[in-house]
């Protein structure tokens, strides 16, 4: 007679043990959400000069990609564009383009370009536009380097070289900008604007050139 306890015992002697490289973690989590914590610490501790520009772009696509590593998407854009100003300066169809960057993320970034550009133009508002050349070049580089097609800008400024405003005069083709001089002086005497500056780019020749004029 076979005894039922010896069959029990070659049966739980006979199951493998399990590997324990096998055994999933219990709650494991993403290794990016611990970064993204750290970085959102590190900006509010430090502030934003202590971050580089690719960090900035992951935080603004936290927002948009919230379950996914954007360190690697955030490199991407400055490898296509080159900075930050020049990555919200792009047009939107371009940002697609850059791999793992949907219409979702690319429209949030530039909706952030539309706000800085208009926080740009408020700081510029009411102060000397030309005793800070290089911010008026870099609010203008940001706001057209990536048109693609050329663009004619005016800023009017006052007796004190206080910016009145700041238009796009004439768009052309992708090579060709038509300028009549009597609609911009028209436009000047409208404004009451005493002094102009000039902003004009080459999207063909210079994919980020802008060329000013006092």
């Amino acid at each position: 007679m076979i005894d039922d306890r010896e069959d029990e015992r070659g049966f739980f002697a006979e199951q493998p043990p399990k590997s324990l490289k096998s055994a999933k973690p219990i709650d494991e989590k993403p290794h990016y959400l611990g970064h993204r914590q750290r970085l959102r610490e590190r900006f509010r501790e430090a502030g934003p000069s202590a971050l580089s520009d690719y960090e900035v772009l992951e935080l603004l696509l936290f927002r948009c990609i919230p379950r996914a590593d954007t360190k690697e998407r955030a490199k991407s854009l400055l490898k296509r564009f080159g900075s930050l100003a020049e990555v919200l300066g792009a047009p939107e169809h371009l940002l697609r383009e850059v791999e793992d960057i949907g219409e979702g993320a690319a429209m949030d970034l530039k909706i952030v370009a539309a706000a800085a550009q208009r926080m740009a133009r408020g700081e510029i508002k009411g102060r000397e536009v030309l005793s800070s050349w290089s911010q008026v070049l870099e609010y203008c580089r940001a706001a057209m380097a990536f048109e693609e097609r050329e663009q004619f800008r005016i800023l009017f400024l006052d007796k004190k070289n206080a910016l009145i405003a700041d238009e796009v005069q004439q768009t052309g083709t992708v090579d060709h900008t038509p300028v009549y001089p009597r609609e911009v002086v028209k436009r000047a005497l409208e404004l009451s604007a005493t002094a102009i500056v000039l902003m004009h780019n080459y999207p063909v020749q210079y994919p980020t050139g802008i060329v000013g004029h006092a």
